[in-house]
């Protein structure tokens, strides 16, 4: 859509994220490749939409980067309020300054931002991939947000607490500050991951200083790009955030025309009730200085509603506030959560928008879906555009799986089935005014390996270009499919947790499988695997056990008949068994034996009884600075929760702490004292004797897990450590012969070795993907000699052969004695457990389906 008078260009209405620069005083579109990249000399205007309990949620920022100037400014504001008035009002406007961005705006960036120096007036354009004449020092900080921003390229830009990414294009070094924390390491490998996968296509190399005594090849190339250091190095600099006690202050003021003049006076302190908003008139909430909100009633003046930015502008220059002041600008009527969290009571109209409607029931929100009619996807194109849905879903489907690097056809019986242990490219291709348009799925599942993640990315960008560079590329990870692929596999999409696509004839299935069942369509439907015990049972949903006997049709009391359908057409793919269709409290006894034994499930009704303004909301504490701090994770999930973190979980009628298993001492035990200070200091004016709920990693209850969609039960159990996470990496980088493109630094004819510090030997990759890191002009060969070409296959006398004598060889290369059947016994009780994550003697009581499994994603099976 447009609008004619305000030279806007055309806004898709769609789920997700739109983003564009101001060029020249015009909005010009950003790649969606350089989505969370922003150069500091520029602004930018970005339009998010998401569902939400009551239809779609649309949010307008506009981004003020330090460096540009007065005009782009004013173009970014004046195009943000015709925007509003051309999406009918609905949106929430926000005003953000680099740096100090609102929780919203960070949540759309969750692998981190980046700010990079310069802008359009200095010629430099958004990065497109697979450029490597690149050299750069990223400074990055925050745990929860990631922000990484472009310094000068020296020693004197670093410090002990943070993390810094050297990027030399071909090759990113992260740095670790000896001070900083496991978290900040985290966020930093999957900031350069996301450099590598997105900008480079997954053409680079990540090595990673832990201790700069450990990684002597790497840091020969830092001070061959940063020259020698001298003197110690700065002290960590400490992040400066709002505390609870400044944001619990609150004051409402009146803003309305009196004798053609604006007057802005206050009515009201903490704690706020909505009747204080009157419709004819604008008001403007201060949160201690901490945001500005301007909410504008649906009977007041255009004058004050076209306004409301420059006054809550002036409003900050007058309280004397700091330039960065974050203000969100709200219609009566749309209002954010964060904004109705800060009043005691909310009541609004519940409206249903868009194709379906949500209420809350049992363990999560639960989806009523309203059958699809395609129909409307030409009647009413808006509600095709929000529901995801480029068409019927009636066009060509192909489905690849990734393996030993490359696409693999799959059996088009199999299509619509995906293993959590795979990658799969999907390409839809559907007709449009008469020519072919593609949509290009990436699938990635959770327990891909890193090197079939980023083969996967490889080769969708072989095949977009096969289809002239015009797919449109979708990420989709495990669990988080968006409706047109649900639709696309007719209702029969299943995603298994684990396991893989490939020998299944040699891999035993589990005997017993149990799988949730959502959808009332075939637009809508998908089964997902989930641990098989009663536990994982939800009286809102179809649930399927498969067993060697019988495969059950569990319904839960709150499922519809529709629903019940469509469980029915899933079970005869995941089951050849006879069917047997049980009510929810008239189970047999085979039913529970099967699960392990009966078990409390969701069904509790408190669920249903719960504040419905009030959204959940989970937050990072920290007590560290004298001050109750706390971080707020906007759309959050289990992902999350990070192990040395306290976190809180508020859903009004209980706060939960979850201690995480290395959380520092002080955290935990000022845990208690830290959710008091929370409700004692809610804006809101909160019942100081609501429940504390104290819940401790890998102990949590149902009332806590509910909260979080697709709970994964075994993710502390099997979630990879930081250490685990480079090692993985370590696979797929530590290669024999890599390059590094030095910018044509003199590095004396020498060679360097350039191995990822995190392993401690190489891994052989096939030549075919060697292939896709020799792009550069100035090549420096790996001459370690962890990284021979042919490496010994001598035993050192006990039976024990180093990595690559044993990891991806065949039966005829393996040296004389070694069984082929069991490769991974002749690896050292280090090795192995540098390799699996655990000993010998945890691997060998796990199912010999999971051990096969994880032997094949290693090169040992």
């Amino acid at each position: 859509m447009t609008d004619g008078d305000s030279n806007l260009p055309i806004i898709e209405r769609k789920l997700g994220l739109q983003i564009w620069s101001i060029e020249n005083m015009k909005m010009v579109p950003v790649p969606e490749k350089a989505y969370g990249t922003f150069f500091e000399g520029d602004c930018y205007v970005i339009l998010h939409n998401k569902r939400t309990s009551h239809g779609i949620a649309t949010d307008l920022h506009y981004w003020i980067g330090k460096d540009s100037t007065q005009d782009e400014q004013g173009a970014a504001a004046l195009y943000v309020i015709q925007m509003d008035d051309v999406l009918g009002g609905s949106p929430v406007q926000h005003r953000e300054a680099q740096g100090h961005e609102s929780e919203t705006f960070q949540s759309y960036f969750r692998n981190g931002i980046i700010y990079k120096k310069g802008g359009v007036a200095s010629g430099f354009r958004h990065v497109e991939t697979n450029i490597y004449n690149i050299k750069r020092l990223l400074h990055v900080k925050g745990k929860k947000h990631v922000s990484a921003t472009e310094v000068e390229l020296s020693w004197n830009s670093f410090n002990k607490g943070d993390v810094f990414l050297l990027d030399l294009g071909k090759v990113l070094i992260q740095w670790n500050g000896p001070n900083c924390n496991i978290a900040e390491k985290s966020r930093g490998l999957a900031l350069a991951r996301s450099i590598r996968d997105s900008e480079r296509g997954g053409r680079a190399q990540i090595g990673i200083i832990d201790n700069e005594k450990d990684s002597p090849d790497l840091m020969q190339i830092m001070k061959m790009v940063l020259g020698e250091r001298r003197g110690e190095l700065r002290d960590a600099i400490p992040d400066m955030k709002a505390d609870e006690l400044q944001k619990a202050n609150v004051r409402l003021y009146h803003v309305y025309e009196k004798d053609n003049d604006l007057v802005v006076q206050e009515i009201a302190t903490r704690p706020l009730t909505q009747d204080l908003l009157q419709h004819e008139d604008c008001h403007i909430l201060d949160q201690g200085g901490f945001k500005i909100y301007v909410w504008r009633g649906k009977l007041s003046s255009q004058e004050e509603k076209k306004t409301a930015f420059s006054r809550a502008l002036g409003f900050i220059q007058a309280k004397g506030y700091p330039p960065s002041t974050n203000i969100e600008v709200i219609n009566d009527g749309a209002e954010s959560a964060m904004f109705k969290q800060l009043f005691q009571k909310w009541t609004e109209k519940d409206e249903t928008q868009g194709l379906g409607k949500v209420y809350n029931t049992g363990k999560i929100a639960k989806v009523e879906q309203v059958k699809f009619d395609t129909t409307q996807l030409h009647a009413r194109p808006e509600l095709a555009a929000e529901q995801r849905m480029v068409d019927d879903a009636s066009g060509e489907v192909e489905v690849w799986r990734i393996e030993d690097l490359h696409m693999k056809p799959v059996d088009p019986k199999k299509y619509g089935q995906f293993y959590g242990g795979d990658c799969y490219l999907v390409l839809y291709t559907y007709m449009r005014s008469g020519r072919p348009h593609y949509v290009l799925y990436m699938w990635q599942g959770r327990h891909a390996s890193v090197d079939e993640i980023t083969a996967c990315a490889l080769n969708a960008v072989e095949l977009d270009k096969k289809y002239g560079d015009e797919a449109v590329q979708v990420r989709v990870t495990m669990g988080k499919e968006p409706t047109h692929f649900l639709a696309i596999f007719k209702g029969k999409l299943i995603i298994y947790e684990g396991g893989t696509m490939r020998g299944q004839t040699s891999t035993p299935e589990p005997a017993i499988r149990l799988f949730q069942v959502r959808g009332t369509d075939e637009m809508n439907t998908k089964a997902t695997e989930v641990p098989a015990r009663a536990s994982s049972l939800n009286s809102n949903d179809v649930f399927l056990l498969a067993t060697s006997q019988v495969c059950y049709l569990w319904c839960g009391k709150g499922c519809s008949g529709d629903e019940r359908e469509m469980a029915k057409m899933v079970a005869d793919v995941v089951s050849r068994r006879d069917k047997l269709t049980i009510s929810e409290g008239q189970e047999p006894a085979e039913f529970w034996e099967a699960l392990g034994g009966k078990a409390p499930y969701a069904s509790d009704k408190r669920f249903q009884e719960r504040n419905t303004h009030y959204q959940p909301r989970l937050f990072e504490c920290s007590n560290q600075t004298g001050r109750f701090i706390m971080t707020e994770v906007v759309g959050f999930c289990q992902e999350d929760l990070d192990e040395d973190d306290v976190m809180l979980l508020d859903t009004w009628e209980e706060i939960f702490l979850w201690i995480g298993k290395s959380s520092n001492v002080y955290e935990r035990n000022e845990a208690i004292a830290s959710a008091k200070e929370y409700l004692k200091t809610h804006p809101a004016g909160r019942d100081l004797a609501t429940p504390i709920l104290l819940v401790k990693q890998g102990y949590e209850p149902l009332t806590f897990t509910g909260w979080f969609n697709a709970w994964d039960p075994y993710k502390w159990s099997d979630g990879k450590s930081y250490e685990e996470m480079k090692n993985s990496l370590g696979d797929v980088s530590a290669i024999s012969e890599i390059t590094v493109d030095l910018n044509n630094i003199n590095l004396n004819k020498r060679n360097i070795s350039v191995i990822n510090s995190t392993v401690s030997n190489t891994k052989r990759v096939s030549s075919e993907y060697k292939t896709h890191l020799n792009h550069t002009d100035s090549n420096i060969y790996s001459n370690s000699s962890n990284c021979n070409n042919s490496p010994s296959s001598t035993s050192n006398g006990e039976g024990i052969y180093s990595r690559e004598v044993l990891m991806n060889r065949a039966v005829d290369e393996l040296p004389e004695g070694v069984d082929p059947a069991k490769k991974e016994y002749y690896l050292s009780d280090a090795d192995f457990h540098d390799i699996f994550g655990k000993s010998k003697h945890e691997f060998y009581q796990m199912p010999k389906w999971k051990q096969q499994n994880e032997k094949k994603q290693y090169g040992l099976f």
